[in-house]
């Protein structure tokens, strides 16, 4: 699995809308990269951004994503586009309140997984088939997704720490090979 881009709305502090493409330079260059920044810069929203896109949860608020909207605002959303070695995919997730105004009832967050050529909406229109869906094609649950893809603040020491075996087979679901 490869994370080409992600695009989010009024996610945690982050209020409008931002883009982030991983597959131009100088990112698509550099294979592994790291988000760095000082404290309050947004390092922790893109990651939360791109994990709720796929698992409809973040580390730091868990299946409590109606905390990720933006305070005084009535919309947020975000969107990853990934590939796999077959495939270009489309991973969005959305929250808003009634009428899309900052004082409006919250409504039930969103998912749906689109074929990243065609658009075609894949899964249902479910969120649990959505769920399952993204989880079969990449090979990862949100647990897996954490300690081998997105390594965020601290999880790094986690995946060094991990046994062997454990390590051996996150490191053959994310290259689609045997070791």
């Amino acid at each position: 699995m490869k994370i080409l881009s992600v695009r989010f709305k009024n996610i945690n502090s982050l209020k409008g809308e931002f883009f982030i493409d991983f597959d131009k330079g100088p990112l698509a260059d550099s294979g592994l990269f790291a988000i760095t920044g000082q404290t309050g810069a947004g390092k922790t929203t893109i990651l939360d951004a791109i994990t709720v896109a796929l698992y409809n949860k973040v580390p730091r608020h868990g299946n409590h994503v109606d905390e990720l909207m933006t305070r005084h605002t009535g919309e947020c959303w975000s969107e990853v586009t990934f590939e796999t070695n077959t495939k270009r995919y489309r991973s969005k997730w959305s929250l808003n309140r009634s009428r899309n105004k900052a004082d409006g009832k919250l409504q039930p967050d969103k998912m749906e997984l689109a074929d990243g050529q065609t658009g075609e909406i894949l899964g249902g229109h479910r969120k649990t088939e959505t769920l399952e869906l993204i989880q079969q094609i990449t090979g990862l649950d949100y647990d897996q997704f954490l300690r081998s893809v997105m390594l965020a603040q601290g999880e790094f020491s986690k995946f060094l720490k991990a046994s062997t075996k454990e390590r051996s087979e996150l490191l053959e679901q994310m290259t689609d090979s045997f070791i």
